[in-house]
């Protein structure tokens, strides 16, 4: 084996060895916590201080299981902000267990089936003409455009909400953080 070879292999080694830590590190960090491609939604969004109220949501619909499961799902995670956004006691009332139904419903909605990083997300909204209609787990239609670099959602109320974060990647699938909730 010549020194060329040797140093070859040497580097092939290394870069196997850092292909787990480079993969991870190029994912962002949400909420002030690392996002792990080898955690699940779930156990990344609980990691996050910026999406508490989206966690306890989470747990009152009793969706933790399902977000836990293999997947994929690409997720639209609202933050604490965009959860301050809703009218006064909104939270407060979704997450009560007679009202499990409305709660399931709206985080459902945020939910598409499949991995659609934001680089799918713009050529389908390209080949759209400008929109590409998604078909949310909860069955009703939210629509993706551009405003500018951004990726915007428009919900079926007509309200809109931005990626702030895109393709945070996990073992089930992908996030992509949202300034407000979509309602369907």
């Amino acid at each position: 084996m010549t020194k060329f070879q040797f140093r070859s292999a040497i580097a092939a080694v290394a870069l196997l060895a850092a292909g787990p830590a480079m993969s991870a590190a190029k994912n962002p960090m949400v909420g002030g916590a690392a996002m792990l491609t080898t955690r699940n939604i779930v156990e990344n969004a609980v990691n996050s201080k910026d999406h508490t109220t989206l966690v306890a949501a989470v747990k009152a619909a009793g969706l933790v299981e399902t977000l836990s499961g293999p997947g994929p799902f690409t997720v639209f995670a609202p933050t604490n902000a965009a959860f301050a956004k809703l009218p006064a006691g909104t939270v407060d009332t979704l997450v009560k267990p007679e009202n499990k139904a409305t709660l399931t419903s709206i985080l459902t909605y945020h939910v598409v089936a499949g991995t659609m990083t934001s680089k799918q997300l713009v050529a389908a909204i390209k080949a759209g003409g400008g929109k590409a209609t998604l078909t949310t787990v909860q069955g009703e239609p939210l629509t993706a455009s551009r405003m500018g670099n951004k990726i915007m959602l428009t919900d079926a109320k007509g309200g809109m909400s931005h990626v702030t974060i895109a393709d945070v990647m996990q073992s089930n699938g992908v996030i992509h953080v949202v300034d407000t909730v979509l309602m369907p």
